[in-house]
């Protein structure tokens, strides 16, 4: 009894298992069999069949009960559920794996994204769309259009490979593999690709790009490119609303046309602003020709339109060039005037002179950015170092001019002083000048060293033999030499001194 009510059991089962996926004709004008067709029931006309939930309707179909086969063609509708409905002039739906595959004209449709393609396979256990042939998806926001392409209905989930472009009313998205989910609008990017808008171009090797919100994250190799600058980081966010950008390691933000590049660890851009900022190991640099300017500071700012940019370096900073270095607490420059402005201690080394005040002023020529001539305001203090010791100059004020890089002449207003080491033609030490003036003092130089000290009223002082001239007389008061804290290269610039 237990075996005859366990085989109804499987056999009940089974019978309902086999009318679950039969194909069933609900409708139309006419049906028949053809022995050129065998196992096949013909309909024409007004065809409307049901398998597993879903309804095909067509102008003609050749189904298969025993494979559960259906060969349908002619204004082909597959519709599942409320949701998806699919349009084509062919099908071929395999009843037992549930997969059609359509061709002629293919337009399918569900609540977030519309299809079209040439041929289409759809998966309806594994709710999976996959075409090959080229296709295009358009939802509220984009359309999308690739060469290959595979849909998953049940997560919105389109992934699209081989010349892939997502365009939408603000911007143009050209990538080789990507996953696009058409209900977010948010595109994954994998391997390189492009984002193009009228405000800038973004490359990527890998990055979320969300086209609804406009917020995006580029994780490797990601530039962005602005008119007049670029920005690169090993990791970007944008903010396409708010023209915002921030960027961290590797940073390099490049200035195409003042020819400056910024480089550090983190950075943020406001585009509306024109302001860049900098820090980790932040260093401006500008170049000209074969010689380039290196400022360093703990934070880099660079501000304002093209024509009237504006670097300001802040904290511990020092600079470097080849034949020109310095240090400050902050820096302000001005790339359209050739202004510079060095706060707080400020020290500049050049061409064998060490320049110290409370505040510098370097004037370059703004196209070459050659030095053209400096400016200290107050406790103006130039040291020269001799192989006997220092020649000093010192004032209220001073101001100096400069040739091809190398100073010319040095004024000296306001209780001026000078300690100067004379030499003969033989380079022989034979005086120690020392003297001080109530007006200014006039200084000309000459391949690097003193020429003449010219005095504008009598000085006090005299010229000593070295012999004659106590140690303890030979500096000046104020006298500090900094020569340990001069940054040797490029790479000095980072040291922090006490």
């Amino acid at each position: 009894m237990k075996k005859l009510i366990l085989f109804s059991f499987l056999f009940i089962g089974i019978t309902g298992f086999s009318q679950a996926k039969k194909i069933k004709i609900l409708q139309a004008d006419n049906t028949m069999a053809d022995p050129q067709y065998p196992g096949a029931t013909i309909s024409l006309g007004n065809v409307f069949i049901e398998h597993a939930g879903a309804t095909l309707r067509c102008d003609k179909a050749y189904i298969y009960q025993e494979t559960k086969m259906i060969k349908a063609m002619g204004n082909v509708i597959i519709n599942q559920g409320d949701t998806i409905v699919q349009y084509s002039k062919y099908t071929d739906y395999d009843g037992i794996n549930q997969i059609a595959t359509s061709w002629g004209d293919v337009f399918l449709k569900d609540p977030t994204m519309e299809l079209r393609t040439d041929t289409l396979r759809f998966d309806r256990l594994n709710q999976h769309l996959y075409y090959k042939t080229g296709g295009t998806i358009k939802d509220t926001t984009n359309v999308l259009v690739s060469k290959i392409g595979n849909y998953y209905l049940a997560n919105n989930k389109f992934q699209a490979t081989t010349n892939v472009e997502v365009t939408n009313k603000d911007s143009k998205l050209v990538s080789n593999h990507l996953d696009y989910y058409t209900d977010s609008g948010i595109a994954e990017l994998y391997g390189p690709s492009t984002i193009t808008s009228e405000e800038n171009s973004i490359y990527t090797e890998n990055g979320h790009y969300n086209s609804t919100t406009n917020i995006s994250y580029f994780l490797k190799k990601s530039i962005i490119y602005y008119e007049d600058r670029s920005i690169e980081g090993d990791s970007l966010y944008y903010d396409k609303v708010k023209n915002f950008a921030s960027a961290t390691g590797n940073i390099k933000v490049i200035d195409t046309v003042n020819n400056t590049t910024i480089k550090g660890g983190y950075a943020e851009f406001f585009k509306l602003k024109d302001s860049v900022f900098i820090t980790d190991k932040a260093v401006a640099i500008s170049s000209i020709e074969s010689d380039s300017t290196y400022i360093h500071g703990n934070v880099l700012m660079v501000t304002g339109p093209t024509d009237e940019r504006l670097i300001r370096a802040f904290n511990f900073v020092k600079f470097y060039k080849s034949d020109m270095q310095g240090k400050c607490d902050s820096l302000v420059s001005n790339e359209k005037t050739g202004l510079t402005h060095l706060f707080n201690r400020p020290v500049v080394w050049a061409e064998g002179n060490q320049i110290t005040g409370d505040t510098i002023l370097l004037i370059s020529n703004a196209k070459t950015e050659q030095l053209d001539s400096l400016k200290i305001l107050s406790n103006g203090f130039m040291i020269q170092k001799d192989s006997s010791g220092f020649s000093q100059m010192k004032g209220k004020y001073m101001f100096g001019t400069f040739k091809n890089n190398q100073l010319t002449t040095l004024d000296i207003f306001g209780n001026s002083e000078v300690i100067f080491y004379g030499r003969n033609d033989e380079k022989q030490l034979i005086g120690i000048t020392k003297m001080k003036a109530t007006k200014n003092i006039f200084i000309t130089f000459d391949n690097k060293e003193i020429n003449t000290v010219e005095f504008f009223v009598l000085p006090e002082g005299k010229t000593y033999p070295p012999s004659e001239l106590p140690k303890e007389e030979r500096l000046l008061k104020g006298f500090v030499w900094r020569e340990d804290e001069r940054p040797v290269d490029k790479d000095a610039i980072f040291i922090r001194d006490n």
